[in-house]
């Protein structure tokens, strides 16, 4: 008697189309990380996965898409770790610094994120724009700040007149910097700002630099 493999189960199948996709995912993630959008090539993706370019067509559509995938699930990591940030037991202070600390943490754990944004915005955020989901996800770091922001006010701690998309911008840009630029700062001033050494004096510098702004004596104009 010939034995014959049962077929899938339709749960298997979904968990192998998951797992198929989560693989193409990491590694699309790494070569546009790598190479760019321009540079990155479909065939190099399927070539280190378990599969075949025409799959990839198959799960995404094209490259642009899963570009645009690429960057929706980056995008999902530090939305979800915004979402999970438990703050409302601390005071404003306490609250704003550990905002900030989750942002600095983030973009040094996850490089890629900083080079896949640095790519999207040399396209002038082309796939973001037109994807529907990064038009929605928004960021939940806005509403929490919003709310440190309005009880530090209260409570006269708080004595900057700055909204919370202007705050945002603010803890990222040193975050962000101090990972895409890490190369030629280095170069031109000899100082490595991921220096593993100056980490806690970075993070608490960022802090720092946040609360100064927000709690500084102000005179009327």
């Amino acid at each position: 008697m010939t034995s014959v493999e049962e077929p899938a189960r339709p749960g298997e199948r979904i968990r192998d189309a998951a797992r198929t996709r989560a693989e193409i995912l990491d590694v699309a993630t790494q070569e546009f990380a790598r190479a760019g959008y321009d540079g990155a090539r479909v065939d190099e993706i399927a070539a280190r996965t378990r599969t075949t370019k025409r799959m990839i067509y198959y799960y995404f559509g094209g490259k642009e898409q899963l570009f645009t995938a690429v960057l929706e699930r980056a995008y999902g990591v530090i939305r979800e770790a915004e979402q999970q940030l438990d703050v409302d037991h601390l005071d404003p202070v306490a609250a704003i610094r550990r905002l900030a600390e989750l942002t600095f943490d983030h973009h040094e754990q996850h490089p890629d994120f900083i080079r896949l944004v640095s790519i999207e915005n040399i396209h002038e955020a082309h796939h973001i724009a037109a994807s529907e989901k990064l038009g929605k996800i928004g960021s939940p770091a806005l509403d929490v700040i919003r709310r440190i922001l309005a009880s530090g006010r209260e409570s006269g701690l708080f004595t900057a007149d700055v909204d919370a998309v202007d705050l945002h911008a603010m803890i990222s840009s040193f975050c962000f910097f101090r990972v895409s630029n890490r190369h030629t700062f280095g170069a031109l001033f000899g100082r490595d700002l991921l220096d593993p050494a100056q980490r806690a004096h970075y993070r608490a510098m960022l802090g720092d630099m946040v609360i100064a702004y927000l709690t500084a004596e102000r005179t009327a104009d």
